[in-house]
């Protein structure tokens, strides 16, 4: 993972936002007990304990390691234990049991970040640009990690049969139902799409470059919670027609009936959230939808999902900083939407786009250059941000992406159309 294009930043600016970014960290994981940080729910997901332990290993590695003369590593073992998927670092331990890790407990790693931390912030005023930008990029990456977190802590209390809170929250106040789906009609041209700024980005989001679009709309909402149940009444995931082959294969294999955490009670439709079992707001924007359904729903809709260049053109004029992000930490959740169009927040909209390389893209040389290009491969690409993204994270260039089964993030659904 590296930048594009990253700015020099001011020492006393990036120490500020530094702390910032490792404060919040921290807070996500103050609900948390030992043994709620230490288990991992399932190999996609990993313990609060890891993200907390990696983002620390990844400022200690490539900053502290690297740049300042003479530090000595907190613990020798840490590189072999919280390495994600640094081939160029050595020999790590396997994804699937970080879960085994029961220790260092969750104190023991709080105090390795502290102490990384001040070692950081005591080097900085005398780091090279390029170290600097490695600490912008750690700010950056703990972010991603940050979701992650959230996400991860979600997945592994809905596999605890009393179904814990994580944050209480207030009693929840019925809204009115959006309106009909309305549609931004999108320009038929040649445009470009892609970072081109001096401003941070990841390297995927790069190089600008010129893209052909045809005569196209996308919706000016994201699919709602009682749209889908509308779509589950009518038999939606009994209907092959709708499925794209692996997908169909995917509903059957894994029995696949409603949205993750979605349970249908006497009473009607509940999820399961951050704050505990409730009713669906109807209102809300469906999540933890697969790539699958989603393309199901808009083949059952008589649409589609919009290419990632159609959604970046729609998107550019827009707050990438606006929606519904994350502030601080809470009971996070997709809210109703507001007045107008929304690109950014709530969801993570599924694109009809394969994850693959721009025009012209090179991955960077070393171990940071790993994050992004190799897992260039059968992924599906992503876009606007969700309520557990960092506020301030992401633009409208920014490519996450998934595997097409994969539900566990707050992944929403978008419409597009030919016009």
């Amino acid at each position: 993972m590296r930048t594009r294009t990253a700015p020099k930043a001011d020492p006393s600016f990036l120490a500020a936002r530094f702390q910032a970014v490792r404060g919040l960290s921290v807070a996500l994981v103050a609900p948390l007990s030992d043994a709620d940080a230490s288990v991992q729910s399932m190999d996609d997901a990993s313990p609060a304990k890891w993200h907390l332990a990696h983002t620390t290993w990844f400022l200690e590695t490539f900053v502290l390691r690297d740049f300042v003369s003479g530090y000595a590593l907190y613990d020798d073992r840490f590189p072999f234990l919280f390495n994600s998927y640094y081939e160029a670092e050595g020999q790590r331990h396997a994804r699937g049991r970080r879960g085994m890790v029961t220790r260092p407990a969750l104190d023991e790693v709080i105090a390795y970040r502290a102490q990384v931390d001040a070692a950081v912030l005591a080097a900085l005023p005398a780091l090279p640009h390029a170290a600097r930008d490695l600490v912008a990029l750690g700010c950056h990456h703990e972010e991603q990690h940050q979701e992650l977190l959230i996400t991860d802590v979600l997945h592994l209390m809905a596999q605890n049969p009393v179904e814990p809170a994580v944050w209480p929250a207030a009693r929840k106040v019925p809204v009115a139902m959006p309106g009909p789906l309305g549609w931004i009609e999108g320009a038929a041209e040649v445009t470009e799409i892609g970072h081109d700024g001096s401003d941070f980005a990841f390297d995927c989001e790069g190089p600008r470059h010129a893209t052909l679009l045809r005569p196209h709309a996308l919706a000016d909402r994201t699919v709602t919670n009682g749209e889908w149940a509308a779509f589950i009444a009518d038999g939606g995931y009994d209907a092959a027609r709708h499925w794209l082959a692996d997908g169909w294969a995917w509903v059957r294999a894994e029995a696949i009936s409603a949205p993750l955490y979605w349970e249908r009670g006497e009473n009607g439709w509940t999820r399961f959230g951050l704050d505990g079992r409730r009713a669906i707001d109807p209102a809300a924007p469906v999540t933890h939808v697969s790539f699958y359904e989603a393309d199901a729903y808009a083949s059952w809709a008589g649409v589609r999902l919009p290419t990632e260049a159609e959604w970046e053109a729609a998107a550019a004029s827009h707050d990438p900083a606006g929606g519904n992000q994350l502030d601080h930490a809470g009971p996070v959740e997709p809210r109703p939407a507001s007045d107008g169009p929304a690109f950014f927040g709530d969801v993570w909209e599924w694109t009809g786009s394969a994850y693959r390389p721009y025009p012209g893209f090179k991955a960077a040389d070393g171990a940071v250059g790993e994050y992004n290009g190799k897992f260039m491969s059968g992924q599906c690409v992503l876009r606007g941000g969700s309520c557990a993204t960092p506020r301030g994270h992401v633009r409208a260039s920014y490519r996450n992406f998934f595997y097409p089964h994969q539900r566990w993030q707050f992944t929403g659904v978008r419409l597009a159309k030919d016009l």
